[in-house]
């Protein structure tokens, strides 16, 4: 059992999200970052779906209830156990009555919090993730009890050969692939798309990515279609509009690029303000 004695500014319980609902209106979900997400769970031994904690700008404070294995990996957010300084992207033994604290933003925007066995909150529609109107709690909250495996943390096998590679953290260039309606813009507008300095608006959350600046065009709206995370939609108005992992699952606006699952990752750890560059795959 863990005890959240603090949730940081956006703290949720995330795995790999759920599949197979999109039909009725129910999006995908799960860890913005999924690369972060799979190390973290790879390093205490457990399946790559497992749920983990995810943290957006600033950590939670988590006391454990009992002895387990963390790892904590994504945006370095200056993790301590106890008051001291541990290390991320590698296993770690917390005994019962230890505080997990998080301290100063390092780079990076979302980390994550693995557990052994997993963190064992409700599955709804075959997932624990969070997400507002289907799970009855959207984020963590100061005082929830959150429930772990029993799972002997004496039992874990080291993962010594397992090395995160952090650089995408720092990576500038998101790959794209060409949507639907991409061969609807003048070429100009194309060009424009690939040459602009693009950067994260404040509006950003786990739905979506707003982008600045506006790209003028002459785009009609389309028929109600699917969109799926890493759609990049461009309205009217000019404004892209890359959907995250708790988009929707329909959308009336041009979809004119498609992001890349690595894009998503590189994306899901950019503030407000940071710079981007677009770059088109072959398929």
């Amino acid at each position: 059992m863990i005890k959240v004695l603090k949730t940081g500014l956006y703290s949720t319980i995330q795995d790999q999200g759920r599949f197979g609902y999109l039909s009725y209106g129910v999006s995908f979900s799960g860890a913005m970052d999924a690369y972060s997400s799979q190390f973290a769970n790879a390093l205490v031994g457990n399946a790559k779906d497992a749920a983990v904690i995810e943290m957006t700008m600033t950590g939670a404070e988590l006391l454990f209830l009992k002895a387990t294995t963390i790892a904590i990996t994504g945006a370095d957010m200056s993790p301590k156990l106890n008051g001291k300084p541990i290390n991320m992207f590698k296993s770690i033994m917390v005994n019962a009555n230890d505080t997990l604290t998080f301290g100063r933003l390092i780079n990076g925007f979302r980390t994550y919090l693995a557990i052994k066995g997993g963190v064992l909150s409700e599955k709804v529609l075959g997932s624990r993730s969070m997400m507002k109107g289907v799970t009855d709690d959207f984020r963590i909250n100061k005082g929830d009890y959150l429930e772990m495996s029993n799972v002997s943390s004496e039992s874990i096998q080291k993962n010594a050969k397992l090395k995160f590679d952090p650089s995408y953290l720092d990576e500038g260039t998101l790959e794209v692939f060409k949507g639907p309606e991409f061969n609807k813009l003048a070429k100009k507008q194309q060009k424009l798309l690939f040459n602009q300095i693009l950067q994260v608006s404040k509006y950003n959350n786990r739905m979506a990515y707003q982008l600045q600046p506006l790209i003028q065009n002459d785009l009609e709206s389309i028929l109600t279609s699917l969109v799926l995370p890493g759609t990049v939609q461009l309205t009217p108005l000019g404004q892209l509009i890359v959907l995250m992992r708790d988009c929707q699952t329909t959308g009336g606006y041009p979809r004119v690029l498609q992001l890349t699952k690595k894009s998503i990752n590189i994306l899901s750890q950019k503030a407000t303000g940071a710079q981007l560059k677009l770059r088109l795959c072959d398929y």
